[in-house]
């Protein structure tokens, strides 16, 4: 059964920064994408960013510059460096993966920024 271990969410000024993690675990099959999506009140959940593998990675437009993600495939471990974070960036932080032509997601952590 697959497992997400998410971490780093809270609370944090407007400007500030956090760092989010996330490890998965219980598959078989080599994870292809790792990455996050988030959902903000009322919102749909939509991409932040993904990396693959390889390294390539992606980035919706609204974070450019300003998040950074990366992975650590031994460890089956994703990351997500915010920073310069805005009221915008609040939601529910949801890790992913596409690992054997599946897609799972775990359970979110919330990030809250205050003005």
């Amino acid at each position: 059964q697959v497992q997400f271990a998410e971490s780093g969410g809270g609370l944090v000024q407007a400007g500030g920064s956090l760092n989010l993690s996330c490890v998965v675990s219980g598959t078989s099959a080599s994870i292809y994408i790792m990455g996050w999506h988030r959902q903000g009140s009322g919102d749909q959940r939509e991409l932040v960013a993904t990396i693959t593998s390889g390294g390539s990675i992606k980035y919706a437009d609204s974070v450019k510059g300003r998040f950074a993600i990366s992975r650590d495939n031994a460890k089956n471990t994703v990351y997500l460096q915010m920073d310069s974070l805005n009221p915008e960036d609040a939601g529910v932080y949801y890790c992913y993966m596409q690992a054997g032509g599946y897609d799972y997601w775990g359970q979110g952590t919330q990030v809250a920024v205050s003005s």
